[in-house]
């Protein structure tokens, strides 16, 4: 009896407003789920005033829709978070594993079934080309920084003497220490003094595999295909491209910076007796 008579006595307040043609505030989205969630508990129809019964039922609408968006999860469960770490670290450690043979790998010694396009998405993004395929080839950091320990670098620079003579220094050294192996002066710099450098510096059970140069035509083809009898691949820069050799050509600098640009050699002995010291 109470609750019927609170409910007549607020349908006379509304009717005081609806008699004035007061125009309610707009419904807030809380007002509204409200309101949704009463008009389920009896017959709403005879009550509504404040909107049309098109606008109410629009609010059902909307509402089971956002209902059934939050409880569903369309397509598959991503994967944890802890396995995407894993598939990260396996593509920066092999530059050279596409998605593939990451997958192979986790099935063969995780016993974890991924599909490859599951670990494409995983993988990072500077490691994929625009298309989402991995890069076949790895980069030539990547290359100089996995077999450092197993390459030489060889270089020429031109020393100008007091008698304005043009002498020609060789240096050879070591990728992995930066360590000077070998250097020498001509000045008739050739292919067959080149390679008895070559021959002179690296010892027969030497441990390196790879020779790396410049395309100065010094080092003739002659030169590069001896280099097979010390066990050696030539690897040779790019046109223009002294960066590939950053190693060799900063030892030039040094050499210069710190030796050629502040005594003048007078004679070639002189200047490698300079370089030795």
């Amino acid at each position: 009896m109470t609750l019927a008579a609170e409910n007549l006595f607020l349908r006379k307040q509304l009717a005081l407003y609806q008699a004035r043609h007061v125009k309610p505030r707009r419904a807030t989205d809380a007002m509204r789920l409200a309101l949704v969630w009463f008009g389920h508990r009896f017959d709403w129809h005879q009550a509504l005033v404040v909107v049309q019964p098109d606008t109410f039922i629009r609010w059902h609408r909307q509402g089971f829709r956002l209902f059934w968006r939050w409880t569903s999860q369309p397509g598959r469960p991503s994967i944890p978070r802890e396995l995407q770490a894993l598939i990260r670290r396996m593509a920066r450690d092999n530059p050279l594993w596409v998605e593939e043979r990451i997958a192979n790998e986790l099935l063969l010694k995780l016993g974890l079934r991924v599909s490859p396009r599951t670990v494409r998405k995983s993988m990072p993004t500077h490691l994929r080309d625009g298309r989402g395929t991995r890069i076949a080839s790895q980069r030539w950091r990547t290359f100089v920084r996995t077999h450092a320990q197993g390459i030489v670098a060889c270089d020429f620079c031109v020393v100008v003497t007091a008698t304005f003579r043009l002498l020609y220094v060789f240096v050879l050294m070591e990728h992995a220490t930066r360590r000077i192996l070998h250097t020498n002066v001509t000045a008739h710099p050739t292919a067959p003094w080149t390679l008895q450098q070559l021959r002179e510096a690296l010892p027969a059970d030497h441990p390196y595999r790879f020779l790396l140069h410049d395309r100065d035509s010094i080092f003739s083809h002659q030169l590069d295909r001896s280099m097979r009898n010390l066990q050696l691949k030539v690897l040779k820069t790019p046109p223009h491209s002294p960066q590939a050799n950053a190693l060799c050509e900063r030892l030039v600098g040094t050499l210069r910076r710190e030796c050629v640009d502040f005594l003048l050699p007078l004679t070639e002995n002189h200047l490698r007796r300079l370089l030795r010291e």
